[in-house]
């Protein structure tokens, strides 16, 4: 008589052998598991997710740059989600001095961090036993990160004291060649550059900077002791900035260039509105000779590099090409497959309009370009005035960071890492 999986005569029968059927796929799993030498959980008892490892982060992110960003993305790697804590304007005047860029601008530029998963606002210059608590219990926070540089609070003591002494604190290695005090220092001379000229035939001290040419450390006047950038780019880290994959089959390609000099709010927000337009956002990065021509020999302040990798790092940009011509050519659009060439209305430059030679002719002519109202009235020129309008401030403040900044590098040893 045959046996009837679907009407059984017994029920019994049938649940005698849905036990064996289920026992046996356990012991099979449990056979396998063993003889590959895999560990497996005690039989009916469910594995329980893992809790994300969550790591911090603060900084004061003034004149946000591509160390910055390296310095995210070494945090980030060191858990499963990174909380950056962005120090108030008040911390900042009370512990270095004025910052150039104020805590809604700094927020912006954090944010946009590809990757950054949450931000504290107003978070303390020091780490204080109240805030720790606080970043422990209510933020769940594992470890407290920072660079191997040293921060010294005014009165002589380590900010991050309290955090090494709760063993949950770890070390992640500075981004050498760029600051922000670095950064100023390199407006502060062009500022003085121009007001003496270029004697003796000299080259211009903002190309010693953007190229690593020159002295160990230049004097930015009054003694501010400036180092000059020598930073080295790496087909590395540009890979660690990219995201390392291309447009879909079907993907509708925005493209949008400039010279995304000392990147800033403003660069961000119009990088945020032209992402929304499609579906794969892909900068052009003008080469330093192009911004040169068209902004004057004292641009670009930051070179082409560290241009890049500050753009690369925005969580809005797909791919870059770094070292875009001026002119969008047909041939360009082709090879790209670029389906709308979008400019904002704030520029440092809008000028090309006017002129014999619009770069932007060709997808005018197309129907692909679009003028897109910039969210932010700010440009490079912004960030540059405000520095040149403070300046007495500015150079008091990098004096101050001078001193740190020559022990630093006079004393540095090799640090394991990215």
């Amino acid at each position: 008589m045959g046996f009837d999986v679907g009407q059984p005569e017994n029920p019994y029968s049938a649940r005698f052998l849905g036990t064996c059927l289920i026992g046996g796929l356990v012991l099979g799993a449990s056979m396998l598991g063993f003889y590959l030498g895999l560990p497996l959980p005690p039989i009916g008892i469910k594995r329980k997710k893992k809790k994300p490892i969550r790591v911090y982060m603060d900084g004061c992110f003034d004149m946000m740059h591509y160390g910055h960003c390296n310095a995210l993305r070494q945090a980030r790697a060191l858990g499963d989600q990174l909380v950056v804590g962005v120090v108030s304007d008040a911390e900042i005047i009370a512990n270095k001095g004025p910052p150039v860029t104020p805590l809604n601008e700094r927020m912006i530029m954090v944010s946009a961090v590809k990757w950054v998963d949450e931000i504290i606002p107003d978070a303390p210059y020091a780490i204080t036993e109240d805030f720790m608590n606080k970043l422990f219990n209510e933020y769940n926070i594992d470890y407290i990160i920072h660079g191997d540089d040293p921060c010294i609070l005014p009165d002589g003591t380590d900010a991050y004291a309290l955090a090494k002494k709760a063993g949950r604190y770890k070390q992640i290695k500075r981004t050498e060649g760029v600051s922000s005090t670095d950064i100023v220092g390199r407006m502060l001379l062009c500022v003085r550059e121009r007001s003496i000229g270029d004697t003796h035939n000299r080259s211009s001290l903002q190309r010693q900077f953007s190229h690593g040419h020159g002295q160990k450390f230049e004097d930015g006047g009054s003694g501010s002791g400036t180092r000059v950038s020598h930073f080295l780019p790496t087909s590395r880290r540009i890979v660690q900035f990219s995201n390392g994959k291309g447009p879909g089959p079907d993907a509708r390609i925005v493209y949008i260039d400039g010279a995304f000099d000392l990147f800033h709010a403003g660069h961000v927000e119009i990088l945020r509105l032209a992402r929304g337009l499609g579906d794969f956002l892909l900068v052009g990065i003008h080469t330093d000779q192009t911004v040169s021509a068209n902004r004057g020999t004292h641009r670009p302040i930051m070179n082409l590099h560290e241009r890049s990798l500050s753009v690369l790092a925005c969580r809005y940009v797909d791919e870059v090409i770094i070292g875009a011509p001026w002119e969008v050519s047909k041939d360009m659009i082709t090879t790209f497959n670029i389906s709308l060439v979008v400019h904002g209305t704030v520029a440092e430059n809008n000028d090309y309009q006017k002129g014999k030679c619009n770069p932007y002719d060709v997808p005018i002519s197309m129907g692909i370009f679009r003028l897109l109202e910039s969210p932010l009235d700010i440009t490079t020129t912004t960030i540059i005035r405000r520095i040149v309008s403070n300046h007495e401030a500015y150079q008091k403040r990098n004096e101050k960071k001078a001193e740190s900044e020559r022990r630093y590098y006079e004393d540095k040893t090799y640090v394991a890492g990215d």
